[in-house]
């Protein structure tokens, strides 16, 4: 067998080996994904509990997985069971007499122009009946996704504990390994070294921009819509917070999409102060808060443009569900990443032949 065809067939092998190992994690591989995106974001928090403890890594290792369970995974959890509640309880509200939603219909269409209930009109929505039956029907169809999931989640109770464990378990070594494991990919990689140290540092700041800029980012406007909805007695107060937290993420649309129509209704059904409140609000801080923290928790030159950021996440929420909000803005940063690479290498071609 000459040298060339044992190097090809060890590629072969080598591919062929990567590939039924990543075919074996793809039922943790969320585990392991948020253990790797963990390890990365409180790599600072590891790297001072080694110093601070003397270099005894696999205390600061555990001491560094309990943080991330009290900042992380026990917050999480309880937003989302709130979530699951409140959404469920605003939906038995409205499909029960408690909340006449034809009553408020009827009373925003009183306050519309003329030619504005003629155009709901010709699309079907200028009888109060009308709107209800299709919001009832549109929050039955969410209060059931809403449903199966927490269904899903309760008779997944082995596989989520599972997961988790799994999760904890990898961000354990992750802390305690990780410099090692980096030396390794950059030993292993085909690339020059230039180009894999570039390729993995775009990894981690991506990472980093998208969790702790984005995710801080949703959940500050989440938060401060949530609270300013509750001050001013709207219903299910905590459900539009996360909801606009959500949208947060998608730089395109934002919180705009739940403030904006309640503000409109406050004000058209003559609650103006509280209208002019949220208004106020939502344009000053809700709006404003992308454009006050993502340079400083993100940095200029880590961000995609807007166009990309919405199409990627949506593109990686479709694909890979919840994960995707990370996943999505991940491979188009590394995407971009390396395709500048190859263009920066063509050009230098281009100029060692001319």
């Amino acid at each position: 067998m000459t040298p060339t065809v044992q190097g090809i067939s060890f590629v072969v092998v080598v591919v062929l080996v990567t590939a039924a190992f990543v075919w074996l994690l793809l039922p943790f591989y969320g585990a392991v994904l948020w253990a790797v995106i963990l390890a990365i974001v409180f790599n600072p928090l590891q790297r001072r509990l080694v110093r601070s403890l003397g270099g005894r890594r696999n205390l600061a290792s555990a001491l560094s997985v309990v943080a991330c369970v009290c900042i992380v995974v026990i917050p999480g959890t309880l937003i989302l069971a709130s979530f699951a509640r409140e959404a469920t309880g605003f939906y038995n509200r409205v499909s029960s007499r408690e909340f006449d939603l034809a009553a408020i219909v009827e009373q925003v269409r009183d306050a519309l122009p003329s030619y504005v209930v003629e155009a709901l009109a010709a699309l079907e929505l200028g009888d109060a009946g009308q709107v209800q039956a299709r919001l009832t029907a549109f929050l039955a169809q969410a209060a059931q996704v809403i449903g199966t999931r927490v269904v899903s989640i309760g008779q997944g109770t082995a596989q989520l504990f599972i997961s988790l464990g799994v999760m904890l378990y990898v961000l354990f070594f992750l802390f305690r390994d990780g410099s090692e494991v980096a030396a390794t990919i950059r030993r292993a990689s085909p690339l020059s070294d230039a180009h894999t140290d570039y390729i993995l540092g775009k990894f981690a700041t991506v990472v980093k921009a998208t969790v702790k800029g984005n995710v801080i980012i949703a959940a500050i406007q989440g938060t401060i819509g949530g609270v300013t909805f509750w001050l001013l007695g709207i219903e299910a107060a905590l459900l539009w917070g996360v909801l606009m937290a959500a949208l947060s993420l998608l730089p395109a649309v934002g919180a705009f999409l739940v403030w904006a129509p309640v503000a409109v209704y406050l004000l058209l059904s003559g609650q103006y102060l509280k209208g002019v409140i949220l208004l106020l609000i939502g344009t000053l801080i809700i709006s404003l808060i992308d454009n006050l923290l993502r340079p400083p928790l993100v940095g200029k030159g880590t961000r995609l443009p807007d166009y990309v950021v919405l199409v990627s996440t949506l593109g990686g929420l479709s694909l890979f569900g919840m994960n995707g909000f990370v996943v999505g803005p991940l491979i188009a940063a590394l995407f971009i990443a390396v395709w500048s690479l190859f263009a920066d290498g063509q050009m230098r071609s281009q100029r060692e032949e001319g």
